[in-house]
């Protein structure tokens, strides 16, 4: 099966049960609303990850109203609008608006499933990208915690270095109390 789940909005039964069976047939998980308004009842009830929407339907909400509430609901959701020739224009002025593409009627299945492909690739390169990030974060959190306990060994360590010091360089105290105290602060390392 594919990663995507498309959400097919079409006023057209034909085009719409057209879409519906090629894009199964691709093994794409497939969800259909006949108008803007069911489309973006799905869009509200569901995860879907691409909307390939007729830009003009009758009713309320056309395709770039479609557009436009899949974009408030989750900005990663892509786009495609299906347009008439006449509407190319129309689907341009879409696309500044947040649509992905636009594919003209007759509707060319090898362009889309390219365009499909395309966005399932760019999914999967940015997934790639925030598990490294992810990883990167951890990775930085755990050296920052390593180099922090570093420094506190280090800080002991100088510490009782200082003090053998001072015992091997003391005047009060004869050599073999000198070595005696210092060995008793070695053995003490960890």
């Amino acid at each position: 099966m594919n990663n995507l789940t498309i959400l097919v909005v079409d006023d057209d039964p034909v085009i719409r049960r057209l879409l519906e069976q090629r894009l199964i047939n691709e093994n794409y998980g497939v969800l259909v609303a006949e108008d803007g308004s069911k489309g973006n009842d799905i869009l509200l009830h569901n995860h879907v990850d691409v909307v390939l929407t007729d830009l003009m339907m009758p009713g309320d909400i056309d395709g770039i109203g479609v557009l436009e509430f899949a974009k408030e609901l989750e900005r990663d959701i892509e786009v495609i609008l299906i347009t008439a020739h006449s509407s190319v224009d129309t689907a341009i002025e879409a696309m500044k608006k947040g649509a992905s593409d636009y594919l003209e009627k007759p509707i060319n299945f090898t362009e889309l499933f390219l365009r499909l492909e395309k966005i399932d690739t760019m999914r999967g390169l940015l997934r790639s990208a925030e598990d490294l990030r992810q990883a990167m974060d951890v990775t930085e959190n755990t050296a920052a915690s390593t180099i922090q306990n570093l420094e506190i060994v280090v800080g002991t360590l100088q510490g009782q270095i200082d003090n053998i010091e001072a015992i091997l360089t003391s005047d009060a105290k004869t050599a073999g109390e000198k070595i005696s105290k210092s060995l008793d602060i070695i053995s003490k390392w960890k």
